[in-house]
């Protein structure tokens, strides 16, 4: 019984050193809403909100960061890094925890993600989890690429793949994650995000 006990002890620390390193923050709750879009702008308290995340997590050996700069009276939010699939690693992530369970507007619910992005001319990623995803390698995905000027790209949710379902659809009112991810390769990451639009 003594060593039932260690033996429970010592998983339940495990778990919540897992649930430590996976938890995630939410977004402003100051958004700019119209008719069209629900906007999240990077402002100088948006560090509070997102959280980096890497392989490191799960025994991966990736090394990167994020930090929040500035551009005149623009902020935004710069995930650097290098990304290395050794040791069944292969991510840095940008995440924060959303729900748009009432997003629905007049019938109407949310037809995509819209994003300001510059970068070092590299393929990222957009992963989504909703209340569905049971497993941390459950999530919908599309891709995106980041030039070296700033760019606003449109990512329709009718894009997004889930990874364990090819044929399931993405509902946003079940989304509760958002990341931006380096992903997949070796390779060095360099993408910077200033506004995050969810358009309907």
């Amino acid at each position: 019984m003594r060593f039932k006990s260690i033996y429970i002890n010592k998983l339940n620390h495990f778990l919540t050193l897992v649930l430590m390193s996976l938890s995630m923050l939410v977004f402003n709750t100051k958004t700019f809403a119209d008719e069209e879009t629900l906007s999240y702008p990077f402002n100088a308290d948006s560090g509070r909100y997102w959280q980096y995340v890497s392989d490191r997590v799960m025994g991966g050996v990736s090394d990167g960061q994020v930090s929040l700069e500035q551009d005149g009276e623009m902020y935004y939010a710069r995930l650097t890094g290098n990304v290395s699939t050794a040791n069944n690693g292969g991510f840095i992530q940008l995440r924060a925890s959303v729900s748009f369970a009432n997003s629905e507007k007049e019938g109407k619910n949310l037809q995509g993600v819209r994003l300001n992005v510059r970068g070092n001319g590299e393929t990222y990623y957009i992963h989504i989890r909703t209340n569905e995803s049971w497993s941390p390698s459950d999530y919908y995905a599309t891709t995106f690429k980041a030039d070296a000027d700033w760019k606003m790209i449109d990512l329709p949710f009718n894009k997004f793949e889930r990874r364990w379902s090819k044929d399931s659809r993405l509902d946003p009112k079940k989304i509760r994650s958002f990341g931006i991810v380096a992903y997949g390769r070796d390779h060095i990451s360099d993408v910077s995000v200033s506004t995050i639009e969810f358009y309907y």
